[in-house]
């Protein structure tokens, strides 16, 4: 049975930091890109950032470039996106995903708010 779980979030106040975590089972993890996605209130679930199977190539959305870094671990079968300077605007639910096999999260709040 395939699960991502993802961990980490909450709120914090602008300028802020959080590091999100997704821990992965039921699939050969370290085989697979792997991509964090947000989706806000009213608006499409977008892609964050995403991971080569070996971690060695990302790419990131504009709008995060040079705040969130994302990285894994397969040794752990984690996935992680750290956030930092965060804003308003990156409040939204966050998700982990397998884009070539249709996996994902449940899905974790992330508030930025003062």
């Amino acid at each position: 049975q395939v699960q991502l779980v993802e961990s980490g979030g909450g709120l914090v106040q602008p300028g802020g930091s959080l590091r999100l975590s997704c821990v992965a089972s039921g699939f050969p993890f370290s085989l697979y890109l792997m991509g964090w996605y947000r989706q806000a209130p009213g608006k499409e679930r977008d892609l964050v950032a995403r991971i080569s199977s070996g971690g060695t190539g990302t790419n990131y959305a504009d709008s995060v470039k040079g705040r969130f870094t994302i990285s894994r671990d397969n040794a752990k079968n984690t996935v992680y996106l750290q956030m930092n300077s965060l804003k308003p605007e990156d409040t939204a639910v966050y998700y982990c995903a397998v884009p070539s096999r249709g996996y994902w999260g449940q899905g974790i709040q992330v508030t930025v708010s003062s």
